[in-house]
């Protein structure tokens, strides 16, 4: 078991749940690392969309009190018992609870080695949203070349980050955002298609420019405010891998889907028996050759300090970021 010990750091902890103020920076024992654990000197974390639920109150197991953050990247300064693949002074970045810190503990099979040509800032930017990105579509859904993708909030992380994956697979990549300055940027990283899921009739799009065949794989985070128009966008055979729901956690569909043999796939890379086993083993076979090469770049929008946790929290609400917000720990 990981244990504390009598040094402090400064984190961002929350005693209860709430708005922004909910979340303090305050002293907090810097942790030991145990059996398969490193600790690594946060140098770099990247913000997401849970954490803002995980703060309020309406993320599901969420326990307090807690400290924020799920990613970070930094220096291992640590190891714990039993760990072999990494030692004191390797650059890492890796998923982590409590990655808001100046030291987090992170597993040692979630501490992945930051290639030379990224900085912290870009590790930050990697592990939450590429990792899900490569779930959904390298282990879940497997595209073959030439498949048409339809991903759902493509300026997000996540978003973002399967653009890539998907082109890199030789796929036809369309995207949807709410607003139309996210779907320029997406253009310019390498989308095929975009679509306003509020002023659009997406379905009708992707009949026109798919030349009436359909999406074989879409990827489905917003959740009931567009769900609809994407089971009408989808081919015969198609798959529907669902991995969020920033607009409402309720689906209704028709199970006519049946005549068109729709595949509907959900996912957690939390709670996966796959992740650890496949996901996080093709990713270090495949992907991190493929960010050391340049051909997959982590998508950082805005850079903060430390100290402005809750504007980044502010800016995620706003949603009018296209990748990733960092924050930068001193």
């Amino acid at each position: 078991m990981a244990g504390v010990s009598d040094r402090t750091m400064r984190g961002w902890h929350v005693h209860e749940f709430g708005g922004l103020e909910a979340m303090r920076l305050e002293p907090l024992p810097v942790p030991q690392p145990g059996p398969g654990q490193v600790r690594v000197r946060v140098h770099a974390s990247g913000i997401n969309f849970a954490e803002t639920r995980m703060r309020a109150g309406t993320y599901s197991g969420q326990a307090l009190p807690f400290t924020m953050g799920m990613e970070s990247a930094g220096v291992v300064d640590a190891v714990g018992p039993g760990v072999t693949a990494c030692r004191a002074g390797d650059r890492v970045f890796g998923r982590a609870r409590g990655s808001h810190a100046e030291y987090v503990l992170m597993d040692e099979l979630h501490a992945l080695p930051l290639p030379d040509s990224l900085d912290f800032v870009g590790g930050a930017a990697i592990p939450v949203g590429w990792l899900t990105a490569w779930h959904a579509l390298v282990t879940v859904a497997d595209p073959a070349p030439g498949a048409r993708v339809l991903i759902e909030a493509v300026a997000s992380s996540v978003g973002s980050a399967a653009l890539q994956i998907a082109k890199w697979h030789g796929c036809w990549v369309a995207g949807t955002a709410s607003r139309d300055d996210k779907l320029a940027r997406a253009r310019g990283w390498g989308a095929d298609a975009v679509y306003n899921y509020r002023t659009d009739d997406v379905a009708a799009r992707v009949r026109a420019d798919t030349d009436g065949h359909g999406i074989d794989v879409g990827l489905m985070t917003i959740g009931e405010e567009t769900a609809q128009a994407l089971f009408d966008s989808m081919a015969y055979e198609g798959r529907i891998v669902m991995y969020g729901s920033t607009g409402g956690r309720q689906v209704c569909f028709s199970l006519n889907i049946g005549t068109r043999n729709l595949q509907l796939h959900s996912m957690s890379i939390s709670t996966s028996a796959r992740f650890p086993t496949e996901t996080m083993r093709t990713f270090r076979e495949l992907a991190l050759p493929r960010f050391a090469d340049g051909t997959f770049r982590p998508v950082v929008d805005v850079v903060l300090p430390f100290e402005e946790l809750p504007r980044a929290h502010e800016l995620v609400d706003a949603r009018t970021h296209f990748g990733k917000i960092v924050l930068t720990v001193p």
